[in-house]
């Protein structure tokens, strides 16, 4: 599918959808609960249905049919389908969560996972060590670190060291490691993103788990404790915000986006504090954010804690005055995509002017910008920055595969036609 987006001004108020990474943890925790738990306002998307179908698969009874709350049967901490086959599409964190949750079957377990294209070249080697290190054993059946995998059980705990390229491996790790038999100690050699991790903390927390952590570095996880069933809302996501807090910035009259708490963990609620240092017009207050349209200016930004905003943010970044430097996110070059090299490609196509950095990008803001046909490249978030530039450019703008965006913000297109965006999705 293609989306077409013409120049657009931006009014009025948006009520965010729920947070991705909040539902899959969701998902996760109380599938492996004891009880009947349930979760309300859940973000319906293709990413965390395919989290919904995992668990399923490794044996949660998992009722979706009230979009407005799943209710979810656990499994008490014991995976009931030892020889489950699971495809996760294109959703890398159920992927990472889910490969640790597995590997809790028993010794005669074999559960395979695979994905799409873009899934199986995202590498989960890192985490397949420390599994086998703890205890548990995964093998990938192209030997090149990436799914398809098998997962055979049990996870005994233990002792093991770990890169974290993304902050996904420790989360696996740490949701799983409380059920094992025996305590767990995890030492972290790197880890991109920590702010994920915290989330997963605040989740333990919230459970009531027992562990140690000494700033990130390392991490001490008693066994043989488990999950309780709950009753709990989730909050609006801050990553799906970033388009619309970076649209206000470029081409809003007066927006408001409803739903966010800053007291929440999720990182991209740094992207406020971006774009004000870049001179946009932001008030936040208990019930709602607003943002306006203003003159921009380039700045450096470390985006080590946010790589899902390196899109919208090179996109913003275009229309500032000045030069902004995207920096310390190499992550950002393993996600669905090259996510520095594709949004380096595709702003180059409308005139910018755009340098690569092996862990970031520079933006040369303040250049004429012209609209052209882009390709998405299959990824949600690339697809829905690009579309902000349609957004304040003359003429039409095409972007390709523009159906991505399923994967984490289904009602996109139909929330931004609710400010004025002049976008419409093609078949």
């Amino acid at each position: 599918m293609n989306v077409k987006v013409s120049k657009s001004q931006l009014s009025g108020s948006a009520a965010i959808p729920a947070s991705k990474s909040h539902t899959i943890r969701a998902v996760a925790i109380a599938s492996l609960a004891e009880g009947r738990s349930t979760i309300r306002r859940p973000l319906s998307s293709s990413d965390t249905l395919s989290a919904v179908e995992c668990y399923r698969a490794l044996g949660a009874r998992i009722d979706t049919s009230n979009t407005g709350q799943w209710i979810i049967n656990g499994m008490a901490g014991t995976i009931r389908n030892q020889q489950a086959q699971i495809d996760v599409g294109n959703s890398g964190t159920t992927l990472r969560l889910a490969i640790g949750s597995a590997a809790l079957a028993g010794p005669e377990a074999k559960i395979h996972f695979t994905g799409d294209q873009q899934i199986q070249t995202r590498s989960v080697a890192a985490l397949l060590q420390s599994l086998a290190d703890l205890g548990a054993a995964g093998t990938s059946l192209k030997n090149n670190g990436c799914a398809p995998l098998e997962i055979r059980g049990t996870l005994t705990g233990g002792k093991t060291t770990i890169e974290c390229f993304t902050s996904q491996f420790l989360s696996s790790l740490l949701l799983a490691c409380p059920l094992a038999q025996n305590s767990s100690e995890i030492d972290v050699t790197l880890l991109n993103e920590a702010d994920y991790v915290q989330m997963t903390l605040d989740w333990l927390d919230r459970q009531g788990i027992q562990y140690e952590n000494r700033n990130f570095k390392h991490f001490s996880i008693p066994g043989r404790q488990c999950y309780k069933a709950f009753d709990l809302p989730i909050p609006a996501d801050f990553s799906s915000a970033t388009f619309f807090l970076c649209a206000g910035a470029i081409l809003g009259r007066d927006i408001e986006l409803t739903g966010l708490d800053f007291a929440d963990s999720q990182p991209d609620k740094a992207v406020a504090d971006y774009l004000k240092a870049m001179g946009a017009k932001i008030r936040i207050d208990e019930a709602a954010v607003h943002i306006a349209q203003s003159a921009l200016k380039g700045i450096d930004i470390d985006m080590n804690r946010t790589p899902d905003a390196l899109p919208a943010m090179a996109v913003t970044a275009a229309f500032a005055e000045g030069t902004t430097r995207l920096l310390n996110v190499p992550q950002a070059r393993k996600k669905e995509t090259d996510r520095i090299a594709c949004m380096a490609a595709e702003l180059k196509k409308l005139g910018a002017d755009v340098e690569e950095l092996t862990d970031g990008l520079v933006i040369h803001g303040g250049r004429p910008l012209s609209a052209a046909p882009l390709h998405g490249w299959a990824d949600h978030r690339i697809v829905m920055a690009l579309s902000l530039a349609g957004m304040a450019l003359n003429g039409q703008t095409t972007i390709d595969t523009a159906e991505a965006t399923s994967v984490t913000f289904p009602t996109f297109v139909p929330l931004m036609q609710s400010l004025g965006a002049k976008i419409t999705m093609l078949p």
